[in-house]
């Protein structure tokens, strides 16, 4: 058991290691687009199923409440995965395909910008969501695993973790989640 622990974490170290050497300027692009939409006056939302809709759920929050300083102003952002009545009427009612896209309809507005998450870059509801924030005008980020899946070149930006192991994208993707918060709470906000 010792060395499949060990395994793990020098397969997630090794991961973490490429990213720092191909990743760094597309987490780089990612930020600055983030922090003129705040500056703009825009904000930012989240989408992802699974393990993915958890971390939009966690960067959301990170960026409303604070990271490290909880005196901060909040910064606006939105998990697309939290109105539970909405996404179960929608999906019920017409499809599970729609259920990200169709609250970009309503919510999304120019100079906004949309994070979709997908480990294998294939999810259909955060394809979809991809291309009506593109249609109305809002910038695109994208995570995803190495291949990219339907989702690569859709978004401005995507960051592909160079991995097909879910829990190491997985692991990286709330990584780089994490480093775009700090970067925003730091380069950005006044209280």
């Amino acid at each position: 058991m010792k060395e499949d622990i060990k395994t793990q974490i020098l397969e997630s170290v090794r991961i973490k290691n490429e990213i720092v050497e191909y990743g760094v300027e597309k987490i780089e692009k990612a930020a600055e687009i983030l922090i003129d939409c705040i500056k703009n006056g825009g904000k930012i939302f989240w989408c992802g199923n699974g393990g993915s809709a958890g971390d939009a759920q966690h960067l959301a929050t990170e960026l409303m409440g604070g990271m490290t300083d909880h005196d901060r102003k909040p910064i606006p952002s939105i998990a697309l995965t939290t109105d539970s009545s909405f996404l179960t009427a929608w999906s019920n009612d017409t499809n599970f395909d729609s259920i990200f896209s169709r609250q970009i309809q309503g919510l999304g507005e120019e100079g906004d910008v949309l994070v979709g998450i997908s480990t294998s870059g294939n999810s259909k509801n955060v394809f979809n969501a991809l291309k009506q924030a593109k249609y109305k005008n809002l910038k695109t980020i994208s995570f995803t695993g190495k291949t990219g899946g339907d989702i690569d070149g859709i978004a401005d930006i995507t960051i592909k973790v160079p991995s097909n192991n879910t829990q190491r994208i997985q692991e990286s993707h709330i990584m780089i989640g994490q480093i775009l918060c700090s970067l925003l709470e730091t380069h950005l906000v006044k209280k």
